[in-house]
């Protein structure tokens, strides 16, 4: 790797300058510098950010390379601005063991696109009766910090407990997806008026409030990190806030589609808009929003989970929940936060680089964009206006709630530790 001149760029939006790249180190940045020996991209104007950071990934290798694998999957996450990402452990086999999580980091490794950093199961298979070996998993190549059950809540509250005391031991946080799973058995989509009106299963925002509420209370009893994944409900931004107000260690994340749309659009019965947990109300939206502007909800997450077509285009309750979101977070962002005024791109930063690598422990990820640090960075046409075309995704499936709808901006550039791994909007 030689040297990189990013001409011109407007660093978390700020006023136009160079950063000049020297191997896998931001050199330097400043105006007018000179580009002799270096490679000059020109960014006229485009906005400089650190690389970002998803702290939910299905990257669904080992098992169902149908859907996606870490290479496919970290080449979305590449085009999407990402440098590094999560992958969680709902795999097949369940990454509950230091062999399957080192499997998962080698094949990052390998790859190059970004760095992967395996999520360890909380319970041996996901079962939620017995602790998963999170020490070796922990001690392992991988050094996972973050342990998560993600598609299953953790329901058990002496093994929620366990778990949160075993991984306080090396400053390490269980990520929880909450859901009481006696309130949300043959759920469909949220429990309301429009899940009543098409005879649909509802999922009652109480089975991932009182999951919440719980587990705030035993990570405050026993002194550990909890991180709440994919929060969809108004009443869920008022329980962490709550809690952070009593100095409770507890973080947590909203994805795009989250804070985009809503469960108006089940109503359509396209499979493309079933999600756990499913879309909520405009109300909800609303509060997500304010949440993330104001600090109560401290990161954007993808909860990137890719399908086959089989598994979508076919009837409502035969169809798997989830949509991939790595290539459109960025640009869901921006319309649902950036130009609605509620957070300016250095807040964007914050909310999609520093504070995940901050939760998950990602060294050399989530860093100022200035001299003497590493070289991750995403270069952002913000201007940029374009209709989604999932048959144009790095990922191996296509179930977007977003084609054919108009997002703004489109990540150009991508660098991973100063190599290129995105150029003009193509693969490196």
């Amino acid at each position: 790797m030689g040297k990189i001149l990013i001409r011109g760029a407007r660093v978390l939006g700020g006023e136009p300058q160079d950063v000049l790249i020297d191997g896998d180190t931001v050199a330097e940045v400043g105006t007018g510098l000179p580009a002799e020996g270096a490679e000059v991209v020109e960014a006229d104007g485009k906005v400089l950010l650190p690389g970002l950071v998803d702290l939910h990934t299905h990257l669904r290798e080992p098992g169902r390379e149908d859907s996606e694998t870490v290479l496919t999957g970290t080449r979305a996450a590449a085009s999407g601005g990402y440098t590094a990402v999560f992958a969680m452990a709902n795999t097949f086999p369940v990454a509950d063991t230091a062999g399957v999580v080192e499997q998962v980091y080698r094949l990052g490794q390998e790859h190059g696109y970004c760095d992967v950093q395996p999520i360890g199961a909380v319970t041996v298979g996901l079962e939620g009766k017995k602790l998963a070996e999170l020490g070796a998993m922990h001690e392992s190549a991988a050094g996972v910090t973050v342990f998560s059950d993600d598609g299953k809540c953790v329901d058990d509250a002496v093994i929620m407990r366990r778990a949160l005391e075993y991984v306080k031991a090396f400053g390490g946080v269980v990520a929880q997806h909450a859901q009481e799973p006696r309130l949300t058995e043959g759920a469909q989509m949220n429990e309301g008026i429009v899940s009543a009106e098409l005879g649909l299963g509802g999922w009652p925002a109480v089975a991932e409030e009182s999951i919440i509420a719980r587990d705030v209370l035993l990570a405050e009893h026993v002194g550990s990190r909890v991180h709440i994944c994919h929060l969809s409900t108004a009443g869920s931004v008022e329980i962490v806030r709550w809690a952070k107000s009593r100095g409770i260690d507890v973080t947590a994340e909203v994805t795009p589609h989250h804070l985009l749309l809503t469960e108006e659009l089940v109503r359509s019965y396209n499979p493309v808009y079933k999600v756990n947990p499913p879309l909520r109300t405009e109300r909800d939206v609303l509060a997500l929003r304010e949440a993330l502007a104001d600090g109560t909800i401290d990161i954007v997450a993808t909860d990137h989970a890719p399908h086959p077509h089989e598994d979508k285009d076919c009837e409502w309750a035969a169809a798997a929940m989830g949509m991939v979101g790595l290539e459109t977070a960025l640009s869901v962002v921006q319309r649902t936060m950036v130009e609605t005024g509620l957070l300016d791109w250095a807040g964007v930063a914050d909310r999609m680089s520093r504070k995940p690598a901050e939760i998950g422990r990602a060294q050399g990820h989530g860093r100022p964009v200035s001299a003497g640090e590493p070289a991750n960075l995403t270069l952002v046409d913000t201007a940029y206006r374009g209709e989604v075309d999932p048959a144009g995704f790095a990922s191996r499936s296509r179930n977007t709630p977003y084609e054919g709808r108009e997002l703004p901006g489109r990540v150009t550039h991508t660098w991973l530790r100063g190599r290129a791994t995105l150029v003009d909007g193509k693969l490196a």
